[in-house]
């Protein structure tokens, strides 16, 4: 009889544990959008690193992105105590960053400027018009500090496949839907913690 009852609870607890994510309609894209990103790897990305809306965990108020860098996750946080989860890649551990910014400025499909220190350890690596091959993605949102340009981004990625794992330069990737997404919701000022 104990295990019946243990059964039924255990039951009860999945299923409400389950009403807590709730899969959310993809973003509206624009004609480009659609012509570059049906040229990039879709890639197969764990359901974990999906994007949810979610009840929000990081205790911030409504209107903060918050990176969770040991568990690959970003919230955008939302009223009635709800956030936007998206799963990313992060920079590998002696990239890795942490720290609070705002977003200073937001673009589309941007160009891919690498700095000189990147480009000091990878030679090849140069200067990508916005379009489907640019490391950068779909959209950028340009992390500051004090008014100044921390060189981290919260961009799309052409490598879908390493959601979920810690391989940039230490910038923060996002599927090019999901950093669709997020573009529009968040305004520039936006509050950037990455813990």
């Amino acid at each position: 009889m104990k295990l019946v009852h243990f059964a039924v609870l255990a039951a009860i607890s999945l299923s409400l544990g389950a009403c807590q994510y709730t899969k959310t309609a993809d973003p509206v894209l624009s004609e480009r959008d659609a012509q570059f990103m049906a040229m990039i790897p879709t890639g197969d990305v764990d359901k974990m690193f999906a994007r949810y809306m979610v009840d929000n965990p990081t205790g911030e108020p409504a209107g903060v992105v918050v990176v969770e860098t040991k568990q690959h996750l970003l919230y955008y946080t939302l009223p009635d105590g709800k956030a936007m989860r998206y799963g990313v890649a992060l920079g590998s551990e002696a990239f890795g960053w942490t720290g609070e910014a705002v977003i200073d400025h937001k673009a589309e499909w941007p160009t891919w400027n690498p700095p000189a220190e990147m480009i000091a350890r990878w030679p090849h690596v140069k200067r990508t018009e916005g379009g489907w091959t640019n490391p950068l993605g779909a959209r950028a949102l340009y992390l500051f500090q004090g008014g100044k340009d921390t060189l981290y981004r919260i961009h799309g990625t052409n490598e879908p496949e390493k959601i979920g794992r810690s391989v940039s330069s230490g910038c923060i990737r996002m599927r090019n839907i999901d950093v669709i997404d997020l573009y529009n919701r968040v305004p520039a000022g936006t509050k950037v913690i990455v813990r």
